[in-house]
Formats: structure tokens, sequence, C-alpha cells
């Protein structure tokens, strides 16, 4: 298998192991695999009844092994193994998937040790880190964004390790104080902390800045657990088949048992698992993208203008963690829908987004949505707040705000008329967005035993400006005075 960069006109060809410790592409694009693998019906129904024999991390490991050449298969299943287990994760089955009604699955993906859907491809990516890192006798210094639920997930997933360290942005006063304790509240010698003043799109302008300077990439050993590292698409890939087979039972012809998917983004990188899923094979009828208030994909999939917005225009909502209005994962989609023109991809992200956006012509437009799938809606916070009372009422569940706003686009689809069975993705247990749930039902969420006293303990974090140049220099500072 080999991978492209997005921006990369001569197609030249990258390793798995190297784009795993590399992050971006040199020229600023992103990863992407030369051609997707291919999956038919009679592979379908053989990981069937492998997930029934040999559950989620044999699974995962067929999967993942489409993808990765330059690891021995028997080592991939082992990470997978270690990666997808009891007590790692609090129930079996890994990524269960319950019947609501009207139509609708939940696809439970938050029974990780942060609670959030990112846990299921941070947990495989500490374990291929730390794992090609023992191979090379290299270190790595994992630079990361985070609006909320990837800064914890990578550091709960990296704490510990040998040869790693982890250097995570995070939006000043943007996260709840759920998040922040999660976060904050590690006290490990490789993860550091820092809250930069501005907004989620800032830090991640930070890390691209830095991660852009190849220089200083190479001599501090540079990486990143962001989605824009293709192998966190890759362990997301693994729960849309998961979950498909889990909301299908096998009676009929794959091709006969379509569904949906509706998914919360503000990066695009979940819902970017679900559109190469999707090309791969996967019986998928439509990838229903989920907006807050903060629309920019909402809005290109209704229209075909991509207008990212400023840091002074994205808007604080109540799904804290889709806060984004700059979505990285979107050059790997649009690279697809242009017919992987890597020019005309370049031109895009590196020119015409810095110039306020861009437009799709209509027959690009039609595109994403008659072939590619897609159907988008935006969700408020009073559409958040009834979306999860009525659930509650409904079916005797609580989501959190985020899985609420995709539901109500969800049901947005229904209404337009997607007929298919919608598999609605999970991204957090509500315990991390209390004052939400309270408004919403009237009453605290559940609290499992696991974070029982997480709010109790001390704070380390150090609050930077928003200047990728003091972020550098505390970053040396830090490798010259912590041993990994």
């Amino acid at each position: 298998m080999h991978y492209i960069s997005t921006r990369d006109p001569q197609r030249i060809p990258a390793s798995f192991t190297d784009i795993l410790l590399g992050g971006l592409a040199p020229d600023g694009g992103l990863y992407i695999p030369a051609a997707y693998p291919q999956v038919d019906s009679a592979q379908l129904e053989a990981w069937r009844e492998l997930l029934h024999t040999d559950g989620y991390a044999a699974v995962a490991a067929e999967i993942c092994a489409l993808f990765i050449d330059d690891i021995p298969a028997a080592d991939v299943a082992a990470l997978t193994r270690r990666a997808y287990r009891e007590p790692v994760f609090d129930t079996p089955d890994i990524a269960p998937v319950t019947e609501l009604g009207g139509g609708f699955f939940l696809g439970h993906l938050s029974q990780g040790p942060t609670a959030a859907f990112k846990d299921m491809a941070m947990q495989l990516l500490g374990e291929l880190f730390e794992y090609e890192l023992g191979r090379r006798g290299e270190n790595l210094n994992i630079l990361g964004a985070t609006s909320g639920d990837t800064g914890s997930s990578a550091e709960y997933a990296m704490r510990g390790r040998d040869n790693i360290r982890v250097f995570m942005l995070t939006p000043a006063g943007r996260m709840t104080p759920f998040q922040q304790a999660q976060m904050f509240g590690l006290e490990d010698p490789n993860i550091f902390n820092v809250a930069l003043d501005g907004v989620f799109d800032d830090c991640q302008d930070v890390v691209k800045a830095v991660s852009s300077d190849a220089e200083f990439k190479a001599n501090y050993r540079i990486g990143a657990v962001n989605s824009i590292n293709w192998a966190r698409l890759m362990a997301q890939v693994v729960y849309y088949f998961l979950t498909w087979l889990r909301a299908t039972d096998g009676s009929r012809p794959a091709a006969e048992q379509r569904v949906s998917f509706a998914v919360p983004t503000g990066n695009f990188g979940n819902v970017c698992a679900g559109h190469i899923s999707k090309q791969m094979g996967l019986p998928v009828d439509r990838l229903i993208v989920a907006t807050n208030e903060n629309d920019v994909l909402d809005e290109f999939f209704r229209t075909g203008n991509y207008r990212p917005r400023s840091a002074a225009e994205t808007v604080a909502t109540s799904s804290p963690s889709m806060d984004i209005s700059r979505a990285s994962n979107f050059e790997r989609f649009v690279f697809d829908l242009v017919g992987r023109d890597a020019e005309k991809t370049a031109d895009l992200f590196a020119n015409q987004v810095k110039k306020g956006g861009f437009t799709v012509p209509a027959d690009l437009l039609d595109a994403a949505v008659d072939t590619y799938g897609f159907f988008s809606a935006s969700s408020h916070h009073a559409d958040r707040l009834q979306t999860i009372k009525d659930i509650s009422d409904a079916y005797g569940v609580v989501v959190d705000p985020h899985t609420a706003d995709g539901i109500k686009a969800a049901r947005a689809a229904q209404d337009a008329g997607v007929e298919t069975p919608i598999i609605c993705m999970e991204t957090a247990l509500p315990v991390k967005f209390a004052e939400t749930i309270r408004d919403a039902v009237g009453r605290d969420p559940v609290v499992p035993e696991r974070f029982a006293h997480i709010m109790e303990g001390g704070r380390y974090v150090t609050d930077m400006p928003n200047d990728a140049a003091a972020v550098k220099d505390f970053i040396m500072q830090s490798i010259n005075d912590t041993e990994v």
C-alpha cells in the first residue's frame, strides 16, 4: 500500500510507517492511499463470522492489514488486541450498536478511557507509535490541537509510553470543566498541555505552522495525532465496518442492506472515514454531516461554497468539540471530488482558502450529493436541548450534545426522503457536558465510576499567546528538560 499527498502532482509514494510518524506531507498536503482497497460481499460476510467468533480486535486487524504492508500481519493483530480490549474499553463489544426505533440505531463509540469516540482511533495509534519507534530506536514529539476530546484521548493513549512526548494545544476557556480536568489533571512527565489564547482553529494553525517548518520538524522529531495523521482515519474506518455488521443481520446480500450514517463533525475526520469506507465498498447510502452553529460544512453541501470563518466569527457553543470553522480533513474528500487532481487541490487549500474560500461548480456539488452520498444539516442550542429531551423521553437514553446534533441531522435526512436505516455515531458520554444535560432533562448525567473523582486534584497546564514561535520555544525547552 502506497500513500500520496493531496497536493503532489508527481504522486511520490510513501509507506505507511513513514507517514505514521510524519503527519503532514512536506508540501502541506494530507496523505491518502494511492488507491482505496476494495471489499466485496464475501469479505463482509467473512468478517461478520469473525466478529462473532473472535471479536472487534480480530476484524480490526484484517481491515488495518489492507492499509499496512510494512508491518507483519501478526504484529498488526497483536497491536489491535492490545488496543481493543477490556479494561481499556468498558465493554467486550468495544463499539456496541443499539436500535432506538423509528429507523435509528446508535453506534456507541464512547466506551474508552476518556468517554469519547476519539479513543477508538487513539488507542491503536498509541500502540502503533510505540511499536514503530521501538523498531527504529527513535523518539517522537507529538504536537496536536484539540477542541476537547482529541487531546484527552491522545494523552491517555500516550501517557507513560516509551520514546514519546505529547504537546497538546487547547483554546483557553473553550472546553468544559470535565474536559479540562481530564487533560490538565495528568501529571505524567511526557505530557505537556498548552492553553493558547484563541479558538481551536488558531491552535490548529499553530500546529500546521510548526509542522510546515521542515527543519524544525526534522530536528525535533515532530509528529501528529490529529486526524491529519492517516492512521487515525484508518482506525476510524474500522468502526464503520463494525457498526454496519452489527446493525445488519446477513439475511440478505450485503448490497441490499445499505445503511446511512449520521456523523457530528467539526474537523471532517470522522465522516471522512465514512467516505473512505463507502469508497471501499461498504454498503452506505447517505453520509449525513451534522454541524452546530459553526456551519461551514453544512453551507458547502447545500450551496457548494466553502467559506471558512475567522476566529472572531467562530461561535462558542454547547457542542464545543465542533466549534471549528476550518476542517482539515475536508481536503481529503475534495481531493477525491476533483478527480484526485493534486494541482487543483493545492490551489484550493493553499491559495483560495487563504483568500476567503472557494466555490465548486454545480456538477461537483451534484457529485458530492448524488455520487458520494453526502447530506448535511445544522443544529443550534435549542435544537440539541430538545433532541436530548426527546431521545430521553422516547427511549430512556441520554445522549451528549454532539450526538444530539447528529440525531437532529438524521431526522432532517428522513424528512428529506432518506429511507435506509440510520446509524447515529455517538461522540461522547453525556457526563462530559453536565451543564447542557441538566438544561435539557433537568438532572445530572450518570457519572461512570471511573470518573467519580476526576474533578479533584491539580491542574498542569501552561498558558501561552497565539504565537507559533513561542510554541516552538516551549517545545525545545521541554525536550531539553525531560527524558522519555
